[in-house]
């Protein structure tokens, strides 16, 4: 194997460990904590985790094979059912991004109507048009026979395998690409920047009323003025970080591939296989990504894995330290619980 090959090996593996570990600390997250379960949007969340997990545990590792042997992994049919999951949960996984955006969009829009407008059944036909939409795409792609192995991408995903069929495979690559990836990014586009346009004009009335608050402070402390300002600002960024990361991750994970996918239909421009190769795997490691840019990062997961490490810590740690260390422990758990019931009204357990 060549160099390149070697280090594209190489960055596979890491993104399926990565991946696996990821979206099973937020199916984890779920499982553990009621409150994310109660939450509409985990619907969305626990839909696109599975997509994930599937593609990195079924597809992902078949396509490291083909890169490392330079051939097609099993037989032609296996090969075919193993295009056909890749095009259905690829599919189901950028609609759900879609979905997630259209969700976030109404909460922030229409925050006092959000819970009339969105229910577990309005979220049931969203997620069900998602199915629908990625099993008509990879059921026509395998009845075509336009699903198998390509040498390109080391991978078995949309290919015009016969070769007879050039001009309807095309169509049907630019009509799948255009109604799965292209629709999502609109849908992400349109509904993160007015996200973003309701964020900067409440981040302005905050603004207002600080200053409002500063200039009537006349005895306040320089530091104290010079925190307040600089919250502003980061205040500011915050929201347009978060949606350059939503709209950012889906692009440049997808974006290479598929326009490789559309270029590939002109048979005058050369690809180079270890470009597409590149384009695969920065496609996979969306499902990397995923975890982070909408689960791990918000402090209700990043709370519940504390809550996880502590619980599983917390056992050992009292078996070495003796019976005393335990009735200390409970001591400061029962003062740290009547202290947050005094401060902020909830009790943690």
């Amino acid at each position: 194997m060549a160099t390149v090959e070697v280090l594209l090996s190489v960055l596979m593996l890491v993104i399926i460990v990565v991946s696996l570990l990821s979206n099973a600390v937020v199916l984890i997250c779920f499982l553990y904590n009621p409150q994310i379960r109660k939450q509409v949007p985990c619907v969305f969340t626990l839909n696109l985790t599975f997509c994930n997990l599937l593609l990195t545990v079924s597809n992902m590792p078949l396509t490291l094979v083909g890169l490392v042997n330079k051939g097609q992994p099993g037989s032609d049919a296996f090969c075919q059912l193993v295009g056909f999951s890749e095009t259905f949960l690829t599919t189901n996984s950028m609609l759900s991004m879609a979905a997630l955006s259209i969700d976030r969009w109404i909460a922030v829009v229409f925050p006092l109507r959000y819970h009339s407008r969105i229910r577990r059944r309005d979220a049931a036909l969203v997620l069900g048009y998602t199915w629908i939409h990625s099993m008509s795409f990879s059921t026509a792609a395998a009845c075509l026979s336009w699903v198998g192995y390509r040498p390109l991408y080391a991978s078995c995903t949309l290919s015009d395998v016969t070769e007879n069929s050039q001009t309807p495979f095309a169509v049907f690559t630019v009509v799948f690409h255009s109604l799965t990836f292209l629709l999502s990014f609109l849908v992400l586009c349109v509904t993160y920047l007015k996200v973003l346009k309701v964020a900067r004009f409440h981040c302005k009335r905050i603004d207002v009323i600080t200053m409002q608050t500063l200039v009537l402070l006349v005895d306040i402390h320089p530091s104290v003025r010079e925190r307040c300002l600089e919250e502003q600002k980061r205040r500011r960024q915050r929201a347009t970080r978060k949606i350059s990361t939503f709209i950012g991750t889906f692009m440049v994970c997808f974006a290479p591939y598929v326009i490789t996918r559309i270029v590939e239909l002109f048979p005058s421009v050369p690809i180079d296989h270890r470009w597409g190769v590149v384009s695969k795997c920065l496609a996979y490691s969306k499902a990397a990504c995923d975890p982070f840019v909408y689960s791990l990062l918000r402090n209700q997961y990043k709370k519940t894995c504390g809550d996880i490490i502590n619980r599983l810590l917390t056992p050992s740690s009292m078996n070495a330290s003796g019976p005393g260390h335990h009735d200390n422990h409970e001591t400061r758990g029962r003062n740290n619980t009547v202290q947050t019931t005094e401060a902020g009204g909830c009790v943690i357990v």
